[in-house]
């Protein structure tokens, strides 16, 4: 095998400790945790919110707000709503800031940057 022949052995548990000790997959894990913590707290919050207001203010919650549509209805489809958001703006921020990132580690540890 010549020196300008890209290694094609498959990464070991080496490579894989030194990839995951670099600056580059800290700052890659740092900005997923910068997304996932805190949109998980805040959907985990809203959940909490529902379910308490589920539970102790019925009034509130058999609130009429047009026919048969009342105020637990609308929050409870928000909260399926709240969720694809949630997806949406996770795959717009991976496609972004995550992706590219991890696409360099990943062709630096194949060794794809010839």
């Amino acid at each position: 095998m010549s020196t300008t022949e890209p290694d094609t052995r498959p990464p070991d548990a080496q490579d894989w400790a030194k990839v995951q000790a670099s600056p580059e997959f800290a700052d890659l894990r740092r900005r997923l945790r910068r997304f996932v913590f805190p949109m998980t707290a805040l959907f985990l919050v809203w959940y909490l919110v529902y379910v308490l207001l589920a539970d102790y203010a019925h009034g509130f919650m058999s609130t009429k707000v047009f026919g048969n549509i009342n105020v637990a209805l609308i929050l409870g489809l928000l909260q399926f709503v709240s969720t694809f958001v949630i997806t949406m703006l996770y795959v717009r921020y991976a496609n972004k800031k995550l992706d590219p990132q991890a696409e360099k580690i990943r062709q630096d540890i194949e060794g794809g940057d010839e």
